[in-house]
């Protein structure tokens, strides 16, 4: 009985994790919708990735310590975050910029919900 409260509590602490990993990203993304650039590393500019590396970090840490949980709980890996890495870095000139992308994100997580 023991085991299976303990893992109820670590469920429950997996899901408040991911409830804040979503609502730091969403605040990533509202900022990045507005018009500030860096969070999708479009432009790979040192400023910009220096001025959003806190961000990026914080979303890190939450995503490692999400995926440790998960593992313990014979869970798949926190499949948001790896969306999220996948959809940064270089783009093709034609693609939309970071502001139109954090929209698009935008509404993909208010589908999730």
């Amino acid at each position: 009985m023991a085991k299976a409260d303990r893992l109820e509590r670590l469920d429950a602490h997996r899901a408040d994790l991911e409830s804040d990993y979503t609502a730091a990203l969403g605040a990533a993304l509202r900022v990045t919708a507005a018009g500030k650039w860096g969070l999708f590393d479009h432009n790979a500019d040192k400023a910009t990735r220096k001025a959003i590396a806190p961000v990026i970090k914080n979303l890190e840490e939450l995503a490692e310590t999400i995926d440790k949980a998960r593992e313990q709980l014979f869970m798949e890996p926190f499949e948001l975050h790896r969306e999220f890495l996948a959809s940064r870095g270089p783009v093709a000139p034609q693609a939309v910029g970071e502001p139109k992308q954090a929209q698009a994100w935008l509404a993909r997580l208010a589908a999730r919900e």
